[in-house]
């Protein structure tokens, strides 16, 4: 998956032209930056057409895990215990990220045995085709991500928590928050990106990929 900023992005914040033998590793950070942001957002931010996923509906909604959401597709009633995957019909998407089900959501030409059974056949779990994620990388994104990159990047050394070096005349003094070599996310990016909305609160659907 592509990283959420450029080396173009890390340039402009750096003031100058990346090095030749500095580009493999500012692609690193930007990857591994672009990694942790996704993994605390649970967003992509990827544009993806006819996504495939597998969610549990609670109380007859279903969240869609990505947004923005572009567009639904289809609803299909996951079944178990032999019962058939079966489309579902009267859903209504909420235009925004709900997909609701009504309370007997019947699906087309369900036989009479799973319809007597159909709290066992079919638990409430449904297959969802869905388009979602942004055209470009939404700006404040791109920020925390090179952020995030050039804290790493121009670390004065390698070292993570070196508070003080001296090389001959030379001494510098760091902030000793152990930034070393690894990208980090600090408390003012988590709270950059949950002021944005862009980190879901609890009680987010649980989710199962395909």
């Amino acid at each position: 998956m592509a990283s959420l900023a450029s080396l173009s992005d890390l340039e402009t914040r750096l003031g100058r032209p990346l090095l030749p033998a500095e580009t493999g590793r500012a692609e690193a950070l930007l990857a591994d930056a672009s990694a942790l942001v996704r993994s605390f957002t649970g967003r992509s931010f990827s544009r993806t057409d006819d996504d495939t996923v597998v969610l549990r509906a609670q109380q007859g909604e279903i969240r869609l895990p990505q947004t923005p959401v572009i567009d639904v597709t289809s609803v299909v009633a996951v079944g178990s215990g032999g019962a058939p995957d079966l489309p579902v019909v009267g859903w209504f998407w909420d235009g925004i990220d709900i997909i609701r089900t009504a309370a007997d959501s019947p699906a087309i030409n369900m036989p009479e045995l799973w319809l007597d059974e159909d709290v066992d056949c079919y638990p409430g779990t449904f297959r969802v085709v869905y388009s979602h994620g942004d055209a470009q990388v939404p700006p404040d994104v791109v920020a925390v991500v090179a952020r995030m990159s050039l804290r790493t990047f121009t670390s004065p050394t390698m070292a993570g928590g070196v508070t003080g070096e001296t090389i001959g005349p030379y001494s510098y003094r760091t902030d000793g928050s152990g930034v070393g070599t690894g990208v980090t996310m600090t408390d003012d990016d988590r709270r950059a990106l949950e002021d944005a909305g862009y980190r879901r609160k609890s009680g987010m659907t649980m989710v199962r990929w395909r």
